[in-house]
């Protein structure tokens, strides 16, 4: 054999026993066809089959995912299998912009439609392939021991409901602090989150509880936390306790009691919202945004006042109304078909409602977006938004905003109480999630969403 048809062998020789893997330069874009000779490729990427050039339909999990109640279906929450590890999530509040992308990168991606569901294309047809389900800091991750190629594996609601406690996967660290004439402590109990999750600042869980014009105290012998809450005055006005929360719930208390929300805490909680921090606030905690009903000199934020008409007189004279919503704002169509697809709603763009308020008549839209709104023909002539959200800081660039706010007008929690004289969770309501309960976690879900999705 001369020297030319030797080098000819050993060429075939050394093709034969490469391994063929063709690497999207966007993985998950793509299908990518993987020809393995033994085990040398063993990267992820080296497992998605180009099944559409055979035919078939794509490698795929598709299922539904759900509240940590493993009932009530999720909108906007992201699937995904990831490039790399995509590691611990970091503590404290940060700024979380759509524009980062999702941790580890992903090789497919997906985000769940207005029933929950997702169908996500492009998955490795391997053995153990990860996957991720999050929206903010709420994550479970798992594992999938096959998943077969060119077919749909269907995924069990266990495997896609948001950790109900740390041990099953991510939560955010949440504070709420307690109110007499509105209880969201009580909310997020009723979307699932475990009684152990709940505890003072002083405890292990990723929920915890402070002392504003409500609950004060655990019951005794309840699952999470035990003793007295810690005062929410000095905790709003503290930076550095703010900046350990991913959101601050602020349950409505009966009135403004401006005395516990000096113009430093004002601060602290514009500063907080700014650098990435959610932030829900009920009723009459109207004064973070609009200032105080005496218009006091000096008192409020100028630039949240410019936000929001507040009218701090007007009646407050019908509880039970008709709230309609705002289709025409980014999310609005998707939130209008999910209150349909969940039972909230029986007439498209339109919840009933409890605990009406009437102290924002109008907003500037051009600043925020008014997701629940009464109109005249639906409310006995009244004029008010009951749910805007705005982007933080407000008077910089969309794109370089890091934290949401969201005023909620209507109290949420109806059926559920929170006095001084009935310690937690003893007033709260456990019955079904009322209408109005599922619009406001839809909006609590999504102020934990990064800030830039426009849909």
């Amino acid at each position: 054999m001369d020297l030319r048809s030797l080098f000819a062998v050993v060429v075939v020789v050394v093709a034969s026993s490469l391994v063929a893997c063709k690497h999207n330069s966007k993985p998950g874009e793509g299908e990518v066809d993987a020809t393995i000779a033994g085990d040398a490729c063993t990267d992820l990427p080296c497992f998605i089959v180009d099944c559409g050039s055979k035919g078939l339909p794509s490698t795929s999990i598709s299922g539904t995912v759900f509240a940590p109640n493993g009932t009530l279906p999720l909108y906007g929450v992201n699937v995904y299998v990831p490039a790399s590890d995509p590691g611990p999530l970091p503590a404290g509040v940060q700024c979380d912009q759509c524009a980062n992308g999702l941790l580890g990168g992903s090789l497919a991606a997906t985000v769940t439609d207005e029933a929950g569901h997702f169908q996500l294309d492009g998955v490795p047809a391997t053995s153990d392939v990860p996957i991720v389900v999050q929206v903010g800091k709420w994550r479970r991750q798992l594992k999938l021991p096959t998943i077969a190629a060119c077919q749909d594996t269907p995924l069990l609601a266990a495997q896609t409901t948001l950790p109900r406690t740390k041990s099953e996967g991510d939560l955010p660290q949440i504070a709420i602090t307690t109110g007499n004439a509105d209880a969201l402590e009580c909310l997020v109990r009723k979307l699932g989150v475990a009684d152990s999750e709940f505890t003072t600042d002083a405890g292990g869980g990723a929920i915890h509880l402070y002392e504003g014009n409500g609950a004060n105290k655990f019951a005794p012998g309840f699952a999470g936390g035990t003793g007295a809450f810690s005062s929410a005055t000095p905790f709003w006005d503290s930076p550095a306790r703010l900046s350990a929360y991913d959101i601050v719930l602020l349950s409505c208390e009966g009135d403004q009691f401006t005395n516990t929300k000096p113009q430093s805490s004002l601060q602290a909680v514009h500063d907080y919202a700014g650098i990435g921090g959610r932030v829900f606030m009920s009723h009459w905690h109207n004064v973070w945004i609009g200032g105080d009903r005496a218009s006091t000199a000096g008192y409020g934020l100028p630039d949240w006042k410019s936000i929001g008409n507040f009218n701090f007189a007007a009646p407050q004279d019908q509880e039970d109304t008709i709230a309609s919503i705002d289709e025409a704002i980014p999310k609005g169509m998707s939130f209008a078909s999910w209150l349909v697809n969940v039972g909230a709603s029986t007439t498209r763009g339109q919840v009933p409602i409890s605990g009406a308020r009437y102290t924002l008549p109008s907003a500037d839209q051009t600043k925020s977006d008014r997701r629940v709104y009464l109109e005249p023909a639906l409310s006995n002539n009244h004029v008010s938004v009951q749910d805007l959200q705005f982007t933080t800081p407000n008077d910089v660039a969309e794109g370089q905003r890091c934290g949401k706010v969201v005023f909620s007008d209507m109290h949420v929690s109806s059926g559920s109480r929170s006095r001084a004289t009935v310690p937690f969770p003893n007033d709260c309501n456990t019955g079904d999630l009322t209408p109005q309960e599922k619009a406001l976690a839809f909006i609590f879900f999504d102020i934990s969403s990064c800030v830039g999705v426009l849909q």
